[in-house]
């Protein structure tokens, strides 16, 4: 059939087409209140692939791709799907097979919208319509690339498939700009500024002073207090919901006696509490840095679900995401001394999109996937017999309680010179604390470092050693001991299915 990259060219300008339609219907009907707001199907495909993954390749995702997966996993949609729909354009010889393949991919993009939470019929109908348009524009133009083949002259035929040469680049042009504005219009609004000012008058009962001697300020250290911008990011949202404070609402439903609702302004005024808390992801992997430590100012979980008054035999509080992201937390977790936060502050500022805004929950001493969940809407108390959370199903562990983990920041596989050498670095065992860090070099002793002060027991913990390092090449391992008196696992072992465990070790040579 020869080699026709003008029809490929027309397959992708129908494809960015479709796309572009799609997303600019779908943003529409979002800020007009048509449907659930889930129409966007870049985001129902991108969903609907996190929604299938497996543990394993989770775990690949995160160690190539750390905080960006999700670049990378639209990158690697934008490369499927354009190679699709130049082959439905390259197929124009056999036009019912290339319409065939197009309709196709417009199809499952409606079966990806169907399946997201919430979704009602109306959300269907911008890929139902961007589809339509883009089947018209593929078929017009290979009636003006075969317009071109048959002309007898010459000159006509290459200005006709110049013609189309040039109706393909501006309708692809047009496609993607017009994706990118669909996507730019349905995340307008956010209202972060004006929270900023509603911030300045809460009731703090219970404030975090940070004494200065929590942090060792060596360099190339963590710094103690994680700064929002340098937060890790991991989670199932595709593309970050944009949530107006004055519209969100919690429900807190199950197993209570009274089911509550509680808007953004009942939060703000109650007296509230600051928590110093590290959060870690279950798919760190050991040495790694999805981890980061916060001052967090939020109502305690205990204090709403003792008004909502917790019924006999429940364990478990399920939380919901506008996204439909979902947590199973124990609710000994919830309820007990452990500040376990609907949060509205992070470090003295309203929660950054990507972190939750306006509200999301904070429980120490568990991984993330069990209880961080951002955006949330709902709390419902019920039972791990009745319910299970996003994670679950796909072969993670229900409880998800934090391991004992330290990490060795300076120097990582470094060349220094002989001398005074200081190894630094963090651990954590949140809610139980870290009581001693040691460091072995080479083959020989652990020796104990020198641990900064520890605040709090639900935070990460500093510590160092000064070594006379003499030359040579040295592995150089930490491993922590947490407040129970447990000594950090030996063994090693991957995150799936309940959290990493081993000893971080590096590679030092000294000249």
């Amino acid at each position: 059939m020869g080699v026709r990259w003008p029809d490929a060219l027309v397959g992708v300008a129908a494809g960015a087409v479709t796309t572009g339609v799609a997303e600019m219907t779908a943003a529409g009907f979002k800020r007009a209140g048509i449907g659930s707001g889930n129409g966007s199907p870049l985001v129902a495909v991108a969903g609907a692939f996190i929604d299938r993954t497996p543990p394993w390749l989770k775990d690949f995702a995160v160690a190539v791709f750390g905080t960006a997966d999700k670049l990378a996993l639209y990158v690697g949609m934008a490369v499927v799907i354009t190679a699709a729909c130049a082959l439905a354009g390259w197929l124009r010889p056999r036009a019912f097979v290339g319409l065939g393949l197009f309709a196709l991919g417009g199809l499952l993009g409606v079966l990806a919208v169907s399946s997201r939470p919430g979704t009602s019929w109306p959300d269907l109908l911008p890929t139902a319509l961007g589809t339509a348009v883009g089947l018209w524009l593929l078929v017009w133009l290979w009636q003006r690339s075969t317009t071109a083949e048959d002309a007898v002259d010459p000159d006509t035929a290459r200005t006709r498939r110049r013609a189309v040469l040039l109706w393909g680049t501006g309708l692809l042009a047009a496609g993607a700009l017009g994706t990118l504005a669909g996507r730019t219009l349905s995340q307008v609004g956010e209202a972060v500024s004006t929270v900023r000012d509603r911030l300045a008058g809460l009731r703090v009962r219970q404030p975090v002073d940070v004494p200065a001697a929590a942090s060792q300020n060596v360099a190339g250290q963590t710094t103690y207090i994680t700064p929002n911008g340098e937060f890790y990011r991991i989670d199932t949202a595709v593309i970050v919901p944009r949530v107006d404070p004055d519209e969100w609402r919690l429900r807190v439903t199950g197993l209570v006696d009274r089911e509550l609702t509680l808007s953004f302004d009942d939060l703000l005024g109650e007296e509230l509490v600051e928590a110093l808390v590290t959060l870690t992801c279950v798919s760190n992997f050991i040495g790694g840095d999805l981890a980061g430590n916060a001052v967090w100012t939020g109502l305690p979980v205990r204090e709403v679900l003792a008004r909502a008054g917790v019924q006999h035999g429940a364990d478990m509080v399920l939380s919901t995401s506008v996204d439909g992201f979902t947590a199973g937390t124990p609710l000994t977790a919830m309820t007990d001394d452990r500040n376990a936060l609907l949060a509205v502050a992070m470090n003295g500022e309203p929660l950054p999109a990507e972190h939750g805004f306006p509200v999301r929950l904070v429980v120490p001493g568990l991984y993330g996937y069990v209880s961080a969940t951002k955006w949330v809407t709902e709390l419902k108390v019920t039972t791990f017999a009745d319910d299970e959370g996003y994670w679950t199903p796909r072969g993670w562990s229900a409880l998800g309680p934090v391991k004992t983990a330290s990490r060795i920041d300076v120097p990582r596989n470094a060349s220094v010179p002989a001398g005074q050498v200081v190894l630094a670095g963090v651990a954590w065992a949140q809610h139980r604390g870290i009581s001693r860090v040691e460091v072995r070099i080479g083959d020989g002793n652990w020796l104990d470092t020198t641990l900064a002060a520890e605040p709090s027991i639900d935070a990460w913990r500093q510590w160092m050693y000064v070594w006379d390092a003499t030359p040579g090449s040295y592995d150089i391992t930490v491993r922590a001991t947490d407040g129970d008196g447990e000594v950090q696992t030996e063994q090693p072992a991957p995150p799936a299915p309940d959290g990493a465990t081993g000893w971080n070790t590096v590679q030092v040579t000294v000249s």
